[in-house]
């Protein structure tokens, strides 16, 4: 499948400098690649918040259903596999180099998977049948059957080892020994045998990989920052990073990040958030949509960068439908200028990812239904674009019928405060205001909503208090409230 191009138009002198650095990365020849049958059919049901978006006849370059999804709130495009090792699943350098071994007076040559006269059993290969029959003189049946039922024996006592260590694995998917030495080694970052069943089912090929090649490809995310924890959960999401190779993928990627000014304290966190980007094209899927975020929407070239660190999944996202359609939204819902929708994506890029109905609509239907007017609801969402990701129940509910109840505040404070929608509750607003009470600080009449924005510190030392006296506070009433809770629930 070809990537999409987003923006046919020319970049800007400084954005075709940087993005001149990259050459496109060709699909890997596949022609000769055996692919391994298998009589079992699996549905791969996907999890993604909106199932309209998704194309449920993309396949892998093996036939294999996909899931396109990278995680609950992207778009993704179809997967480009490139520079994929063809025969990395062939290689076999798991086995031992032998001796020569004399048959009926005759040398043969040296036999991978047999050490000292005798088969490896771990590493026995059907393939050794085929090798030794070749070998033998053709006179002696009885040395040709010999050599047959040592191989057989030890293939056998094998498929009984993995059977015994993967009993679940063996028994729920059609299991190959050679699959082994990969398996020994994801384990060591914690894949249990419910892991390799899903990958099997998402992507059976990742686990027909040479260990060594995975080994070569993780130790090289793990070096760009990736952390050991994040390994797991990255591997299960997008299989197929075991299969891009250092060289030709995932070193073009990493750089294509470092040039957008990204830090490289922070690339692993962005691969680890976002493992599917290693699927796009350089050439012609990301760099169109960086040219596509600055020529079209209106991000300029430095803070591209700080746009992609709040959101990678800003790269793997048809941005264009993504932003056409909520800016439109916007514009037509609250009067929304664009130059305001720009300041939003600058301070809040996740919002593209949010569902329209199900997410952004309700969320200013609640503000009006407290009294907000339109210009009201622009202000606050231009100043806290962050509103559009909370929960109407669990959160700007609770704060609102706070604010007017116990705080006696009228909803415009909001326009002047509206950090105090994405302050905690039970962490900050509630504590604050109930130790300002018990001290009987508290004014009269409506309580000031900036005491909750400086850090505890300031806030001790603008009432006249310690930190030691507050947080002590804080926690009774953290307790306490914890405590009636679980008296309701019991």
């Amino acid at each position: 499948m070809v990537p999409f191009s987003l923006c046919p138009s020319h970049p800007s002198s400084s954005l075709k400098l940087y993005l001149s650095q990259f050459t496109p990365t060709p699909l890997s020849d596949l022609s000769g690649r055996k692919r391994r049958a298998t009589s079992c059919r699996f549905v791969v049901l996907s999890t993604h918040s909106n199932p309209k978006i998704l194309k449920s006849n993309r396949r892998s370059r093996y036939g294999q259903p996909l899931s396109p999804y990278d995680d609950q709130e992207d778009d993704v495009e179809a997967y480009h596999f490139a520079d994929v090792s063809d025969d990395d699943w062939l290689l076999n350098d798991d086995f031992a180099e032998v001796s020569v071994f004399d048959v009926n007076g005759k040398k043969s040559k040296p036999h991978k998977g047999f050490a000292n006269g005798h088969l490896n059993g771990e590493n026995a290969k059907s393939v050794a049948e085929k090798n030794f029959i070749g070998n033998y003189d053709h006179g002696s049946k009885k040395a040709r059957q010999a050599s047959l039922d040592v191989a057989r024996n030890g293939k056998r006592a094998t498929r009984k080892n993995m059977e015994d260590r993967f009993p679940r694995l063996s028994e729920e998917i059609d299991m190959d020994v050679k699959w082994l030495p990969l398996i020994d080694y994801l384990s060591t970052f914690g894949f249990k045998e419910s892991h390799f069943i899903q990958m099997y089912e998402r992507h059976m090929p990742s686990l027909q990989i040479n260990v060594c090649s995975a080994q070569e490809r993780l130790e090289y995310l793990l070096s760009v920052g990736v952390k050991q924890r994040d390994i797991r959960r990255m591997v299960l999401r997008q299989p197929q990073i075991l299969e891009y190779t250092v060289e030709n993928n995932l070193k073009s990627h990493v750089a294509f990040l470092m040039n957008l000014g990204i830090p490289s304290s922070r690339i692993g966190q962005i691969i680890a958030a976002t493992p599917s980007l290693f699927s796009y094209s350089v050439e012609n899927s990301l760099k169109p949509t960086v040219r596509y975020l600055v020529e079209e929407v209106g991000i300029k070239e430095k803070d591209v960068g700080k746009v992609v660190q709040l959101s990678p999944q800003i790269l793997v996202q048809r941005i264009d439908i993504s932003w056409n359609s909520r800016c439109s939204f916007l514009s037509n819902e609250i009067g929304a200028p664009r130059e305001s929708i720009v300041k939003m994506v600058k301070k809040h890029p996740q919002f593209l990812h949010y569902s329209i109905d199900d997410g952004l609509l309700p969320r200013i239907n609640f503000l009006r239904s407290i009294g907000m007017c339109n210009s009201d609801i622009l202000k606050l969402l231009t100043s806290l674009t962050q509103v559009l990701s909370l929960s109407l129940e669990e959160n700007l509910k609770p704060k609102y019928m706070y604010l007017v109840n116990e705080l006696n505040n009228e909803v415009h404070s909001l326009t002047k405060y509206p950090m105090y929608l994405s302050l905690s509750l039970d962490q900050r607003i509630r504590p604050r205001h109930r130790f300002l009470v018990s001290l009987k600080k508290a004014p009269k009449g409506p309580f000031p909503l900036s005491s909750f924005v400086p850090t505890d510190e300031s806030f001790c030392q603008q009432w006249g208090t310690s930190v030691d006296k507050y947080l002590a506070f804080r926690q009774r009433l953290l307790l306490k409230e914890f405590a009636e809770k679980y008296e309701r629930k019991g």
